[in-house]
């Protein structure tokens, strides 16, 4: 995504807690920042990409931070997965400093991102939304405004994902009940792919790994896990059952437990065949 933003033509300053990890970056073009307050020094929107909601309040809230540094009238924008809660926090730690907040999750896996085909979809003030659109236009090929509250865009990603790990955990049930019946999974790979859901890139690239069963790190089971719990979080706060991602999430459990967190969450196959005979 910062390759892509820097390719767009934008002035990038990057900032990594591991210096290296910036400096294929650096080498780009990219200007690197010494802390966090060089970074949000004179920008008009920082962007932050962390993988919780703890991180991303402790790079808001931190002394020296984004609350201390971003100008106010300037833009932090959120680009992760987090949580309703996580995303109300954040929206309230920035309205205090009369600095705007904008939650813009993004949907696609990391081959999608380097490609700068990724769907945004922010969710915010119109005015900071619509100053933050070069960012946007430069990580996605399309952007599907969400309303005018952060929290709504965390909400739309968490939804998303829910609907995406029950079709991962649907298919799995199912590719393990035709093994069970000595049906290769492929045939149902095959018929799905070419039939009723043709054309869709998720169960073309999820069936894929399982029928090969190849769970090369992509999306991983660890970092589903975290998602499923936002989203149990998410219904809780609003008393809404989901038993369905209960179902997804023990199958998520029963992966981790196993020492298998770090694999692609497509594993849920495995974790259904190893569960035969189990009651």
């Amino acid at each position: 995504m910062a390759r892509n933003i820097l390719g767009a033509g934008l002035d990038l300053v990057v900032w990594n807690r591991t210096a290296e990890k910036a400096q294929e970056l650096v080498d780009a073009g990219a200007r690197l920042a010494g802390s966090l307050a060089e970074a949000c020094a004179g920008r008009d929107a920082v962007v932050t990409m962390v993988a919780d909601d703890a991180a991303l309040l402790d790079v808001i809230e931190q002394p020296g931070g984004i609350g201390d540094s971003l100008e106010p009238g300037a833009v932090h924008v959120a680009m992760g997965t987090h949580g309703v809660r996580g995303i109300a926090s954040a929206t309230e730690a920035h309205e205090r400093r009369g600095q705007a907040f904008v939650a813009a999750p993004v949907f696609g896996r990391p081959d999608v991102a380097a490609a700068g085909e990724l769907t945004v979809v922010p969710a915010g003030p119109a005015d900071a939304v619509e100053r933050c659109r070069p960012i946007f236009d430069a990580v996605g090929r399309r952007t599907i405004l969400g309303g005018a509250a952060p929290v709504g865009a965390a909400a739309v990603k968490l939804a998303n994902n829910f609907v995406l790990g029950c079709a991962i955990e649907a298919m799995a049930e199912a590719f393990a009940l035709l093994r069970c019946y000595g049906e290769d999974p492929a045939t149902l790979y095959e018929v799905m792919t070419q039939g009723l859901f043709a054309g869709s890139p998720s169960y073309a690239a999820y069936g894929k790994m399982m029928v090969e069963g190849r769970y090369e790190p992509g999306f991983t089971v660890r970092l589903a896990l975290k998602d499923v719990d936002l989203m149990l979080e998410a219904a809780r706060g609003v008393d809404l059952p989901l038993p369905s991602a209960e179902v997804y999430r023990d199958s998520l459990d029963g992966l981790a437990a196993r020492g298998d967190a770090e694999l692609d969450w497509a594993a849920i196959f495995e974790e259904r065949l190893r569960r035969r005979g189990a009651g």
